[in-house]
């Protein structure tokens, strides 16, 4: 048996089909009578038997043809189907982003489903990891990176300076002492970054030498597990004001000193030089700049209020 399915036999066997003319069949295929006529005759010489009764009135099917004709309608009609697929997957674009968990699960995650009404030819795909992201090695298009803005070989867009503040549910604060300056913040438990490192680094900020109380408290991997933490209760966290921003706005948490501390570090959107011309991650990055133009004018109005 002849592996082989001659599908060109086959379409020519369901065009003769369907108009009953072997002219108008190679008109519908674009090749000529000859052709066709060509194909039918390998299809039937293949399966031994005449699939076609000619008629002066045209091409009637065979009895054998009246039983494959309606299978093998759907089947290209299948194969249509699969090449309509396939071609509309080649003509969707994708960007892959990846961000760290906090800035991912607290600010880019909620505000994703702007991007995808303004472009919804565009899917995301996000990547929420600590570990820093080889972009050319997993194929990652837009990495969201906390640090200095430099990194050999890529390019960066800066994005924003986060602050740290310290919050805190509004029912622990209503339950306790009253805060009128940093040292009062040590009245209650202090939530800690992984290495301990914050409190003490905003103390020093503002020109205050860090108790060692400082250091001390339960410690969470990131921003999004502080604020959960903060707003069970447990503690006040410091924290990214970006990332408190929807916790701040829904009274979930409150802002418990306008002292806030800038560090040096900032938020910036890193790309391969070769892939940043893509006019999909220019979108992305316009797009997301304007929307951090927002939360910081909506911030601000948090805190002014």
């Amino acid at each position: 048996m002849n592996p082989v399915i001659p599908l060109l036999a086959l379409r020519v066997f369901t065009e003769i089909g369907r108009s009953g003319s072997v002219r108008q069949a190679a008109h519908a295929l674009g090749v000529s009578a000859g052709a066709v006529s060509q194909q039918l005759r390998l299809l039937e010489d293949r399966v031994g038997m005449p699939l076609f009764q000619r008629t002066r009135s045209g091409m009637e099917l065979s009895e054998a043809g009246k039983l494959v004709y309606p299978e093998l309608v759907q089947a290209f009609g299948q194969l249509t189907a699969v090449m309509e697929k396939l071609e509309g997957i080649k003509n969707r674009r994708t960007l892959t982003i990846n961000s760290e968990p906090g800035f991912a699960a607290s600010w880019l995650v909620p505000r994703l489903g702007k991007f995808n009404a303004r472009f919804p030819d565009i899917d995301i795909r996000v990547e929420a990891s600590l570990r820093l992201a080889d972009l050319q090695r997993d194929g990652v298009d837009i990495a969201i990176r906390h640090g200095l803005g430099k990194y050999p070989g890529l390019h960066s867009d800066y994005l924003l300076s986060p602050v740290m503040i310290p919050v805190a549910s509004p029912t622990l604060l209503r339950t306790g002492t009253a805060i009128n300056s940093a040292e009062d913040c040590l009245a209650y438990p202090l939530l800690q970054d992984s290495t301990r490192s914050d409190w003490r680094l905003w103390f020093e900020a503002l020109g205050i030498s860090p108790p060692p109380a400082c250091e001390k408290g339960m410690v969470f991997d990131d921003d999004f597990l502080l604020l959960r933490a903060a707003e069970a209760g447990q503690g006040i966290a410091l924290v990214h004001d970006i990332h408190a921003q929807s916790a701040l706005e829904s009274g979930r948490l409150q802002q418990v000193l306008q002292t806030p501390w800038s560090n040096r570090f900032a938020y910036y959107a890193v790309t391969r030089p070769t892939s940043a011309p893509r006019a999909e991650i220019q979108y992305f990055l316009a797009w997301i700049k304007d929307e951090i133009q927002q939360s910081e004018a909506s911030i601000m109005e948090t805190v002014d209020n």
